[in-house]
């Protein structure tokens, strides 16, 4: 049986040099790696008492719906600013060159309702952290965040205290 590891495929200096890109395309075009992810992803959380399963824009999707629809929780998009239909609240956070904006429906989490949040990759914590912000403007309870990549180098951990973070790999270099 493979490790999940061995269904990322690693590219050495992209999108520039000394950088070690984590591809996940490899792990989703793979029956039995994406199966893998998924079930390691939930596995994680077995024990977490949440509400509503909240991905962001595209690859948080990925992963966040089928945990979802197998734990039977509702699931709540996060996009980019200008793709949701409906009435919507905003957050911006920092990029490495420059900012971007997501945003989520108003109506999309009730005050009290308990969210876990899922992604694909944690770097610095950013994307995450701005996720957060969004739940909790709507009265949400952030109960953590499940990724299935960390990049330990990047610290986004800690930028993320206090909320736990799952990560079913972890690379310790960036």
């Amino acid at each position: 049986m493979k490790d999940l590891k061995d269904y990322v495929r690693t590219i050495p200096d992209f999108p520039e040099k000394g950088i070690m890109f984590r591809d996940i395309t490899t792990v989703v075009q793979d029956a039995d790696g994406l199966r893998l992810a998924i079930d390691s992803m939930q596995d994680l959380v077995k024990d977490v008492d949440f509400d509503i399963v909240v991905g962001a824009e595209s690859r948080g999707f990925v992963f966040g719906t089928p945990i979802a629809y197998n734990l039977h929780k509702p699931m709540v998009l996060i996009r980019k600013k200008g793709k949701l239909p409906w009435k919507t609240i905003s957050q911006d956070y920092d990029l490495e060159y420059g900012t971007a904006t997501i945003e989520i429906h108003e109506d999309s989490i009730q005050p009290g309702q308990k969210v876990l949040i899922v992604d694909d990759l944690m770097a610095t914590g950013g994307t995450a952290k701005a996720m957060i912000q969004l739940v909790e403007k709507l009265g949400g309870v952030v109960v953590g965040v499940l990724v299935l990549m960390e990049l330990k180098g990047l610290n986004g951990r800690a930028f993320l205290e206090p909320y736990p973070v799952w990560s079913a790999i972890a690379y310790e270099g960036k």
